[in-house]
């Protein structure tokens, strides 16, 4: 069980305990003690009629230039509203549904989002149940995150009854993509970990030369995510064969520290944007309760801009964008390595008649895999939303798309990482050598799904067990 006192305690690492590993959540004494202070605080700012608060003095949307007389406040905010849940579809996975739960927390905690502590705890108690409403994710746009929101928080809403301000509450700001980047972030983290081994054991398998993984190039590049990627395959390799290749491998072995580089500055700007947002306020309208604001002895409300999250498409393109050239690499690289003209290699793992290895589709297959990822990796833009909403509602949010095409470029690398998994285990094989120490636990891995060659037979099968097995590796049982 997760306690939060204050928002600053929703971390990648309880978004990790929470979404991916299924822990409950409380919220601290304390925690409801300010909620229920600037609840307080709040209802007495409403009683001012000179006030106008969208969606609590007013209508919501178009209507939002209907004010409300006091008595028609209530009655206003209790009416069931279903209306935003308008999408349909594929479910997105629980694991993101409970991180969008989680995340809507991080309003709710320190009273900016001016709700009942009863309403505070029941999104809480929404984590300890065994299932949680489908959210569909597709067609998820406009101007923020109403649609997906509505779908989660409905059923709620009706059993809780909401009061002023509550529904905009639950279903305004930007948790989704707090809780879509932080996603993004721990399957980064897992799937660049399984990455460089990969990578780490196609060097060795190829016999490249050290000297393209020399620890100077770190002063040299002055990057400390290619110094990362430098270091790793280089221990890695450590006590490998000490006979390498005569001349300088080619680009796509020499490169990696950069390629992989890239991915790696990409997953620590996703960690970055995750533990900034998860723990944002991003309310609309927002409330500023007294305590932070003594001139104000009410509080004050802002509009503002907090449902649209300006890092998450990006980081998730950038994201996306690491696992497609690193698709590129590893396809390259498996060619070259059943290529025996360039990896010095017996020929027969791609032309003796009497050897049971039929290896030459299976780089074919990266091939297909990289297209995905290289699709999948197109620029997120800001859509505009006139046409799917209405007056104020003009630019609608990218995140939801760029975590789908993230998560489909991720899934096209891993496919990728397989079919290089097994080259490099076969070429291994055929020369009758043994994995670096670090590296064996991960070739016993690959050789778990995907046996030794010693018939002829289609290797579809192995290389669709290696790659799940890599995403089961990357998500655990929140896959």
């Amino acid at each position: 069980m997760v306690t939060l006192t204050r928002r600053s305690d929703i971390t990648l690492k309880q978004f990790e305990a929470v979404a991916w590993q299924g822990e409950g959540v409380r919220l601290a004494p304390e925690a409801l003690a300010r909620i229920a202070a600037a609840r307080v605080a709040f209802m007495r700012l409403i009683e001012d009629p000179a006030i106008n608060i969208y969606g609590v003095t007013s209508g919501y949307g178009s209507r939002a230039g209907q004010r409300l007389r006091p008595e028609d406040r209530k009655r206003h905010a209790a009416q069931p509203n279903h209306g935003t849940a308008a999408t349909f579809g594929e479910p997105f996975p629980k694991r993101v549904t409970r991180g969008f739960v989680l995340a809507r927390l991080a309003n709710l905690i320190e009273g900016h989002a001016a709700v009942r502590p009863k309403l505070a705890e029941a999104v809480a108690a929404m984590l300890d149940q065994g299932s949680l409403p489908d959210v569909p994710s597709i067609g998820n746009s406009g101007a923020g995150e109403i649609l997906a929101l509505g779908h989660l928080f409905a059923a709620l809403g009706e059993s809780v009854g909401l009061e002023e301000k509550e529904h905009l509450a639950l279903i305004n700001g930007s948790p989704c993509a707090a809780a879509l980047i932080a996603d993004a972030a721990l399957a980064s983290r897992k799937r660049i970990a399984i990455a460089k081994e990969i990578l780490a054991l196609a060097a060795e398998a190829f016999k490249a030369p050290l000297e393209a993984y020399d620890a100077v190039l770190e002063t040299l590049w002055q990057d400390p995510a290619e110094a990362e990627a430098l270091a790793a395959i280089r221990d890695l390799i450590a006590g490998g064969a000490t006979e390498r290749r005569p001349y300088q491998a080619p680009v796509s072995f020499r490169i990696v520290p950069r390629i992989l580089g890239r991915a790696i500055r990409a997953r620590d700007a996703a960690i970055h944007a995750a533990q900034v947002s998860l723990a944002s306020i991003t309310d609309n309208p927002v409330y500023i309760p007294p305590a932070e604001d003594s001139r104000f002895p009410n509080g004050r409300v802002l509009s503002n801009g907090g449902y649209h999250n300006g890092m998450a498409a990006p980081v998730l393109d950038d994201l996306a964008a690491g696992w497609a050239d690193l698709c590129t690499l590893a396809e390259r690289q498996s060619a070259k390595l059943l290529d025996g003209k360039v990896s010095l290699l017996p020929e027969s793992l791609r032309t003796d008649p009497d050897d049971p290895r039929e290896l030459i589709p299976v780089p074919m297959v990266a091939v297909g895999l990289g297209e995905r990822a290289r699709h999948a990796a197109q620029r997120s833009f800001l859509p505009g939303a006139e046409s799917g909403g209405f007056g104020q509602n003009d630019v609608g949010v990218a995140s939801f798309l760029a975590w789908q095409k993230e998560a489909t470029a991720g899934k096209a690398f891993d496919g990728c990482l397989a079919v290089l998994g097994l080259v490099a285990a076969e070429a291994l094989d055929v020369t009758g050598r043994e994995a670096p120490p670090a590296l064996r636990a991960r070739l016993a891995f690959i050789r778990r799904h995907a046996p030794p060659i010693t018939a002829l037979r289609a290797l579809g099968p192995d290389l669709g067990r290696l790659s799940e097995a890599i995403t089961l590796e990357i998500f655990g049982r929140s896959a």
